[in-house]
């Protein structure tokens, strides 16, 4: 459910969550490490005696979270309320996502026969700790969270502060929105929801435009760089304190559609790029858009 080309759904997740941009934030670090940082997170990682209860506790939390399967249909309000919060993947795929995708550098071989050293695995271990602790911010006691979460921030301090996160040909463009999104004012965001109503009742053309978009970072080796920018929109999304109802009723998908886009612009043809762009340009006008 999670993977790093289907980041904008991940992404979709975290913009609802409670932990989602600590979260976005730990993803972010994992896409930019590199093989000399990865004896400074193992040397991090606690022993299985420390970690193997907070992961029972993991375990028990994970079945706290927000669940479709809650709803009723005798709670129209609470049912509302759970499809506005609920997420589409779980622990065991955001584990997944950083397993396979996130760290997929630091495996050798493939299929069945596919192996980490020791340090990459434990400094695999260390992210999902810390990513855990985010994710399931709402359901985890805090001294969980905290101790799930010291040996990453323990690493962090002794890691140098990493590369710049690479956004791609179109940088400054994908930057440009993120900046406009992080200073959105009231007005800027009553012209977003309407923006995104509107798209969302002329949905025709949109999924569709989203496939292409993926498909072409796919194909153009960009995979990391939108995932990047995705993430980097949740934390600008939560910046702007856009609220949770307008997330979830379409605002997200109207601007993750965006990003997207952008990573990708020089490889959509005009009209792909217009269905992506065109909703976020009428809420927020082109200044952004260079």
């Amino acid at each position: 459910m999670y993977s790093l080309v289907s980041a904008p759904v991940l992404g979709f997740d975290l913009t609802r969550l409670t932990g989602g941009s600590a979260t976005a934030e730990v993803l972010l670090r994992g896409l930019r490490l590199s093989a000399p940082d990865l004896e400074v997170l193992a040397g991090r990682l606690p022993d299985e005696g420390v970690r193997g209860p907070l992961w029972v506790e993991v375990e028990s939390a994970a079945h706290r979270m927000p669940s479709l399967k809650g709803m009723s249909k005798d709670d129209p309000a609470g049912s509302l309320a759970l499809v506005e919060r609920a997420p589409i993947g779980s622990v065991d795929a955001l584990l997944t996502c950083i397993r396979y995708d996130v760290m997929a550098w630091t495996w050798t071989g493939s299929g069945r026969d596919a192996t980490q050293t020791e340090t990459a695995a434990s400094a695999t271990a260390l992210i999902c700790d810390a990513a855990v602790a985010s994710y399931l911010r709402e359901v985890l006691d805090a001294d969980t969270r905290r101790r799930l979460g010291a040996g990453w921030v323990a690493a962090m301090r002794k890691l140098p502060t990493g590369a710049p996160i690479d956004l791609g040909p179109h940088h400054y463009t994908v930057s440009a929105l993120l900046d406009r999104l992080r200073s959105l004012r009231t007005t800027d965001l009553s012209r977003l929801v309407a923006s995104a109503e509107d798209a969302r009742r002329n949905a025709g053309g949109w999924s569709p435009a989203v496939h292409s978009a993926s498909w072409a970072a796919y194909l153009s080796d960009r995979v990391r760089t939108a995932a990047a920018a995705q993430m980097l929109l949740v934390q600008a999304v939560d910046t702007a304190a856009i609220p949770l109802a307008d997330r979830a009723g379409g605002v997200w998908n109207m601007l993750s559609g965006a990003v997207q886009a952008l990573v990708v612009r020089d490889l959509l043809d005009t009209s792909t790029a217009h269905r992506l762009l065109a909703p976020v340009v009428a809420a927020l006008g082109p200044a952004w858009l260079g």
